[in-house]
């Protein structure tokens, strides 16, 4: 289909009934994102990442018998992070959302997290990490516009040798279906292509919106060697975590293809992704605003997220700052 292009913000918020909040800790270098849907909406996962740290991950596979959640959350953090989810759950249960069982009310937040203790900042906590608060802080400040970069969950993010950070971008088709990603990325592998200023997602580029330098000029074989990372790895240490959202109506069973085939957006964007070092996770969300015709609807579902979230990460390290001793994209020379 021809005519797919950004929505009015070029944010996952541009999928209806979609908001997101953001919470950081400057002294920490950490925070949390999280989106909340105006009605609890289908959900699902997809985990290829070898060292993954997730949290009701299970409760989203199509056998399970949940069949909505309340919230998703993205955080820093390492397993600290996790915490972030039950300040979510908190805020939304005072509010009355959640899964009903008799009286009582229990929201639903699966969550994923990424690790950055060691990307700098302060992590001498003792026994009060801040995640709790911040994913209330976050849970508390919903709307539909935010900044990329260094924001939420993309404060303490790196990508390879840059400085990584909080992205999202959109897609909208003439028939009015919406796609949109959000996405924290702190990848172990490389989002620019060696030798360049050039993103490997820059097939995909919407309107300048990371940069607008078009096609790399190569003037001889491009460096495929695996890129090596300033400090070496460690298991659990990157991690790259995303959502995908439509207004399409999914069930469980077509969210998980949605966010199997939106995940071939990370390798459009990161070189190498899915490494024993990362726990890359992708979560589809469906708002069920507009009725699924057919499998190639859902097609077109898995296919426009997967270019977004591809857009979202190059955006995301596009609009991270200098932090510590990770550079930003924009003092690359």
């Amino acid at each position: 289909m021809t005519g797919l292009k950004p929505g009015r913000r070029n944010l996952i918020t541009d999928v209806d009934g979609i908001k997101v909040g953001n919470a950081v800790d400057r002294r920490a270098w950490s925070g949390t994102t999280v989106v909340v849907p105006d009605e609890r909406a289908v959900a699902a996962a997809e985990v290829r990442g070898g060292a993954p740290g997730t949290r009701d991950i299970n409760a989203l596979d199509p056998s399970c018998r949940i069949d909505a959640i309340d919230a998703i959350v993205l955080s820093g953090g390492s397993m600290f992070g996790i915490d972030a989810a039950a300040g979510v759950t908190n805020v939304l249960a005072a509010l009355g959302r959640g899964y009903k069982i008799n009286t009582a009310v229990v929201p639903i937040v699966p969550a994923a997290i990424f690790f950055d203790l060691i990307n700098g900042g302060d992590k001498s906590w003792g026994e009060d990490p801040p995640y709790r608060r911040l994913g209330a802080e976050a849970a508390r400040a919903l709307g539909h516009d935010f900044p990329l970069g260094n924001v939420g969950a993309g404060l303490g993010a790196k990508a390879g040798r840059l400085k990584g950070g909080l992205g999202s971008a959109s897609l909208v088709s003439p028939d009015g279906i919406q796609v949109g990603a959000l996405v924290a990325v702190n990848a172990w592998g490389e989002t620019v292509m060696p030798g360049t200023r050039h993103f490997w997602a820059w097939p995909y580029e919407q309107a300048g919106e990371f940069g607008g330098l078009g096609a790399p000029k190569l003037t001889g074989e491009l460096d495929l060697e695996m890129p090596r990372p300033p400090l070496p790895p460690s298991p659990a240490a990157n991690t790259t975590i995303a959502i995908v959202a439509t207004n399409v109506t999914l069930d469980k069973g077509e969210a998980r293809r949605m966010a199997l085939m939106a995940d071939d957006g990370l390798a459009r964007s990161i070189r190498p992704v899915h490494t024993p070092f990362d726990g890359d996770t992708v979560f589809a969300l469906s708002t069920g605003r507009m009725p699924l015709d057919d499998l190639v609807m859902l097609t077109l579902v898995g296919h426009m997220a997967a270019d977004c979230l591809a857009r979202a990460v190059a955006r995301g390290v596009y609009h991270a700052e200098t932090l510590g001793r990770f550079p930003g994209w924009k003092s690359l020379g």
